[in-house]
């Protein structure tokens, strides 16, 4: 199974301005296209289309189903961009999340048992050919918050940047300073508010070898 499209409602204006090629309404990273929409009802990541999904129903995660190959090229971009590491969504309850995505034949690599940086107890990985899915289980004070048990949703995106101290230095002040990532080796930066986009981005170094349990 691989990813084929992310919808986003954003402007390509916006996407252009901190540095990528923008052709229409879509932006292709790598191998995926990202579709650019305008919703005065909505903002950030959307959804997506997935080829090989058995079923489009991934509690919340609104999916749907593509044939369409990958892009015949894969434009350059000024701030160095090459390709999508992982794709972030969120759930109130990872194993109702994470059973719904195995029925739907998505590709579950492993599940860690740790908190990340930002306080989410657990998080479960699934392959969809050079993307990653990164489904993290939202903390209980942020569950209270929205109000209850809802369905999962798309949160954000982290990029690929080879040369991650050019692609910071075109983005200047609209990117966080370099730090080390939680995966052994790798750096990352985010783009901050002040970049433009509706949804959170950040960029990392290739990776340095697979993470255990992805290959």
């Amino acid at each position: 199974m691989t990813l084929d499209e992310l919808t986003v409602v954003d402007t390509p204006g916006a996407w252009e301005a901190v540095g990528f090629t923008v052709e229409g309404d879509v932006c292709v990273i790598g191998e995926t296209r990202i579709r650019l929409v305008d919703d005065a009802a909505d903002s950030g990541l959307a959804g997506w289309s997935l080829r090989g999904v058995e079923s489009t129903e991934l509690d919340g995660l609104v999916t749907t189903h593509s044939d369409r190959p990958p892009p015949e090229e894969e434009p350059t971009h000024p701030n160095g961009i090459t390709a999508i590491d992982h794709v972030v969504a969120i759930t109130p309850d990872l194993g109702r999340t994470v059973a719904a995505l195995a029925a739907a034949g998505l590709d579950l690599r492993r599940i860690r048992e740790e908190p990340t940086p930002s306080g989410a107890p657990r998080q479960a990985f699934f392959r969809l050919g050079g993307v990653i899915l990164e489904l993290v289980q939202e903390p209980d004070d942020a569950i209270e918050r929205a109000g209850g048990d809802h369905p999962a949703f798309f949160w954000g995106l982290a990029l690929i940047a080879p040369d991650l101290d050019a692609a910071v230095a075109v983005l200047g002040e609209r990117a966080s300073e370099i730090r080390d990532a939680v995966q052994p080796g790798r750096r990352i930066a985010t783009l901050r508010r002040s970049a433009g986009l509706a949804l959170p981005v950040a960029l990392m170094t290739p990776p340095v070898a697979e993470p255990a349990g992805l290959e």
